[in-house]
């Protein structure tokens, strides 16, 4: 797959646009129509591409939610194949209710190079640290927390961990606060989440805790780029989650997946901010323009970068 400049921009305006149609919900307190409206923008605008794209990991299977669907033919089958992973609105509660840090994501690689993920929850882990070892889902929190220790040459009070607040953590979050680790606990956005370790300037070391199976492909497609550490583990709860599991290809249902199992070969990410959160500003509306800010990476060329785009209204 050859990817140039003009190829990394037509995905850039997929998210852009998809961010746009969301963003005219906003506040409204309807989380559906504005996850509908990212969606059936992000359709629109991926099938005008020269691809043979077919979705990989579609958005809202659990939630009932409208959907890119899993098997999805995408583009005018034309030029390369590829895989896409999608989630048009990254947190739609944030969304509903004007509250920061909504996106709406892409992810793409070559034919058969991303994992096809089930909508089902994942174990995740993920630093800003490119040697093996130093952190491990089969470690334990306090053994994770002393390893980057000593690999950022920092004591553990001076780490922040980043992980959702939700119950099922409440062990997770007993334990960091035990070894005076800092917290982030964000309330939805597991994608913004793991991607805060890619620069200090979200102050935010580590990653950890169970959310979205897809979104875990998503974030680990950025992570790639940034050569950071991620590691993944699905949740196959009930029977129903299983059979759709083998069904996928998976034989091992236990297995730990490393971030070239997920993800590889080539790859474009890009992720814009609707509601202006900690990764990305928010769309804006200016004298008939609207503003969008498209965090964008390509690992082959090694671009990662925020892109500020004035548009007019079409």
């Amino acid at each position: 797959m050859t990817i140039n400049q003009k190829f990394i921009d037509q995905f850039v305006n997929v998210t852009s646009k998809a961010a746009l149609a969301s963003f005219y919900f906003i506040g409204k307190k309807d989380k559906v129509a504005s996850d509908q409206a990212a969606v059936d923008s992000m359709r629109s605008e991926l099938n005008k591409i020269d691809i043979k794209g077919q979705i990989v990991i579609g958005e809202g299977e659990l939630d009932e939610a409208p959907m890119l669907y899993i098997g999805e033919e995408i583009g005018t089958k034309k030029g390369p194949e590829i895989d896409i992973a999608v989630d048009p609105l990254e947190g739609t509660n944030f969304a509903a209710f004007n509250l920061p840090g909504a996106l709406s994501v892409i992810a793409i690689a070559e034919k058969n190079n991303l994992f096809k993920a089930p909508e089902t929850y994942m174990e995740k882990i993920s630093a800003n640290v490119n040697e093996k070892e130093v952190i491990d889902l089969d470690y334990s929190i306090k053994k994770n927390i002393h390893n980057l220790s000593e690999y950022l040459n920092k004591k553990p009070e001076e780490l922040t961990a980043c992980i959702l607040d939700r119950p099922r953590h409440n062990s997770i979050i007993k334990e960091l606060k035990n070894l005076k680790v800092k917290l982030k606990l964000i309330t939805d956005g597991d994608v913004s989440g793991a991607l805060m370790v890619t620069d200090e300037k979200y102050k935010v070391d580590i990653f950890m805790g169970t959310g979205g199976g897809p979104e875990g492909v998503l974030a680990a497609t950025a992570l790639d780029a940034f050569n950071c550490a991620f590691q993944g583990r699905f949740l196959f709860d009930t029977e129903v989650d299983k059979i759709r599991a083998k069904k996928m290809g998976i034989k091992n249902l236990k297995k730990k997946y490393e971030l070239n199992e997920i993800v590889s070969g080539d790859s474009i990410f890009c992720a814009t901010g609707i509601t202006t959160g900690d990764l990305l500003k928010g769309i804006e509306i200016k004298n008939n323009n609207f503003i969008s800010e498209t965090l964008v990476t390509h690992k082959s060329t090694k671009l990662k970068k925020i892109i500020r785009n004035e548009e007019k209204f079409k």
